[in-house]
């Protein structure tokens, strides 16, 4: 597939001339806090889908528990239901470690070592890797997620880990520990994931010894957060790169539009198009029922509730999300006819 060539068509330079942006304000704080009252009040009772049960400790948790959460771009919380409640990040862990390694490396590198197209396969798919000549396809499938890692700084294992460790952290703002009985339990049952490993070593697409790039992927999706941190850490990606809760930099605005535009194609895997029809926000889902929904400008938005529709997306996440994006005003694509006299330029 031939690539465009991206770096030829910038009409600036980003280091020195920041692009204009286009965003807005989230409405007054009492009324976001209505609404996320109203989201939660409205779908607690949604009782469809079911809690995932291929990662064996995965199906110990309660299909009732349900947690919203949004933080604007100057910290401010809002939240409801189960937002104490830890569960292990999973595939909502692969943007970050994206923009970990555009970081590092620049995302044009990135773009062409990962790609950043979907796949229209299911998460986990080998077909999607025999069938495309990139391989990778992108950093938020599986296959592209564990060549991600496999790019994080590093020369051993374990430097890798810290450097993932270390920068989620830094999204979360504060430190996140890992879950040891699910990366037990996910270590036992993995082997897709280590074939998927040793496929994409085959075709140089791979860029770390499959065995341990697997490892560090599986402690990556093992790390313990709430839905609080994860909206922090979307909050920051919204924000410029800077987390609004410790004011620390953590990434580049520049990776960040990268990441959102590889979110927004592929966060929820094959229902992806869905989601950004109807929701108009790039998102990212996981496994143990977790959504990140990034507002660019305006702050982030996360949800958790395990049960799982059959591509692997949280059902009250879902709703609730496409329920405050309406009434938050963050679709991307919503717009109002021009009112007034036009500009003199």
């Amino acid at each position: 597939m031939t690539q465009l060539p991206m770096h030829e068509t910038l009409p600036f330079d980003e280091a020195t001339t920041p692009p204009r942006v286009s965003t807005g304000d989230l409405p007054m704080h009492a009324e976001i806090r209505q609404l996320v009252t109203d989201a939660y009040e409205r779908y607690r009772g949604e009782s469809s889908g079911s809690v995932a049960d291929y990662i064996p400790v995965l199906a110990e948790a309660s299909p009732d528990l349900f947690g919203i959460a949004v933080v604007g771009p100057w910290g401010r919380s809002f939240e409801i239901g189960d937002v104490a409640a830890q569960f292990s990040i999973q595939s909502v862990s692969k943007p970050f470690v994206f923009a970990l390694v555009c970081d590092t490396l620049g995302y044009e590198e990135a773009r062409l070592r990962l790609g950043v197209n979907s796949t229209g396969f299911p998460f986990n798919s080998l077909m999607a890797v025999e069938l495309n000549a990139e391989r990778t396809m992108n950093p938020l499938v599986n296959a592209g997620a564990i060549a991600t890692t496999s790019l994080a700084p590093g020369a051993t294992a374990e430097e890798k880990w810290t450097s993932i460790r270390e920068r989620l952290s830094m999204f979360a703002g504060r430190e996140l520990g890992i879950n040891a009985e699910v990366y037990a339990s996910e270590s036992a049952t993995n082997m897709r994931n280590q074939g998927i490993a040793h496929l994409l070593k085959s075709y140089e697409r791979l860029y770390f010894d499959p065995d341990e790039a697997t490892d560090v992927y599986t402690r990556q999706c093992s790390l313990d957060v709430t839905v609080h941190d994860l909206a922090v850490m979307a909050a920051t990606l919204a924000n410029g790169g800077v987390n609004p809760a410790t004011g620390e930099t953590v990434i580049r605005p520049g990776v960040c539009r990268r990441v959102l535009a590889v979110m927004s194609s592929a966060g929820l895997y094959e229902l992806s198009g869905d989601w950004l029809y109807q929701v108009g926000v790039p998102g990212k889902s996981g496994v143990s029922g977790g959504i990140v929904t990034v507002a660019p400008g305006k702050g982030g938005l996360a949800t958790y509730s395990p049960p799982l529709d059959a591509a692997g997306n949280s059902i009250r996440g879902q709703l609730a999300t496409k329920y405050l994006a309406e009434r938050l005003g963050l679709n991307l694509f919503a717009s109002v006819p021009a009112e007034g006299s036009p500009p003199q330029f």
